[in-house]
């Protein structure tokens, strides 16, 4: 059996400009840095590497692609990606220097103490697939690098009490745009992402008509979002944008239906009902159907009888 290769852990800022043949950051915590400085690209040596800080960039004139997972990923204009500690990354050219651009990278020690170090994850594009970047218009990029601009200014400065406390105002600033922007994405991107519907609708029949005879479960967000080629988070904040529901609700929308289906036209008991269905306890498809439908299952079926 061939051996899996294990990537290789960048530990601190101060390693990571080493790889890139850029002066020692002037914080051990947190640095900002343009693709343009960068005098020796060594990561494109590295076939798998993982970053143990976070790494927010906007990388424009990008002639080359990474890796991230599975997927390749063709930076263009004015495109922003976020990535988070230990995300499986790798290079697949040699060419692989972006042209121009700025990075923003944070450790996680640098928001200890803050609120932003629990809530950052609730930023769910740090979980997106790299082909799930934020493209941005020219406008959105303008206000972008503004903020990195003062991130920059402020990183550059002599670092004094207030530093800290200003440098995580504005990174929360820049977070709370890119949410912004992306929610303007899954809007503008209107012709793709009803494709993904229509392609979830026919994941989930799919599923309930042939799978769960052979899985015996009820499918998951992650199966879902696997069939559809898109990352879980992206999947279900797309959907949220655009219907006001996550692909859980989605999904229990979906097994509501059924159920209603074996309700009306078969007599099957609820508790088989609730097996076929995929769920390992009655009781939780009464308690789903009651909250999706204020009645119990019984009570649907003598709507007919």
């Amino acid at each position: 059996m061939k051996k899996e290769q294990t990537p290789y852990v960048i530990t601190s800022i101060a390693e990571m400009h080493r790889y890139m043949g850029l002066p020692k950051p002037k914080h051990p915590l947190i640095s900002v840095f343009r693709y343009e400085d960068i005098t020796n690209y060594q990561l494109t040596s590295m076939k798998q590497f993982v970053m143990a800080f976070f790494c927010i960039a906007i990388k424009s004139n990008y002639t080359g692609k990474m890796k991230y997972g599975q997927r390749h990923y063709d930076y263009d204009e004015g495109v922003m990606a976020f990535i988070s500690p230990y995300q499986v990354l790798s290079h697949i050219k040699d060419s692989d220097v972006p042209i121009k651009g700025v990075c923003l990278l944070i450790h996680p020690d640098f928001l200890a103490g803050y609120p932003l170090a629990r809530h950052i994850k609730n930023y769910g594009f740090f979980s997106y697939e790299l082909d799930e970047a934020l493209h941005l218009s020219e406008d959105e990029e303008k206000v972008l690098n503004e903020i990195f601009k003062n991130i920059e200014r402020e990183y550059l400065f002599n670092i004094d009490k207030f530093s800290q406390d200003v440098s995580i105002a504005q990174i929360e600033l820049l977070l709370q745009y890119s949410n912004r922007f992306y929610n303007r994405q899954f809007i503008t991107r209107k012709v793709a992402n009803d494709e993904i519907l229509i392609r979830l609708e026919n994941v989930l029949n799919n599923y309930f008509d042939h799978e769960i005879a052979l899985l015996n479960s009820l499918p998951t967000v992650q199966y879902i979002a696997k069939q559809l080629n898109v990352s879980p988070d992206y999947l279900s904040d797309m959907l949220k944008s655009i219907t006001g529901q996550t692909t859980q609700q989605h999904i229990h929308n979906k097994v509501i239906e059924k159920a209603k289906e074996f309700l009306s036209v078969t007599s099957l008991s609820v508790s088989e009902i609730a097996y076929q269905l995929g769920f390992e306890h009655p009781s939780s498809l009464n308690k789903l159907f009651k909250s999706k439908t204020n009645i119990t299952p019984l009570e649907f079926r003598r709507k007919f009888n």
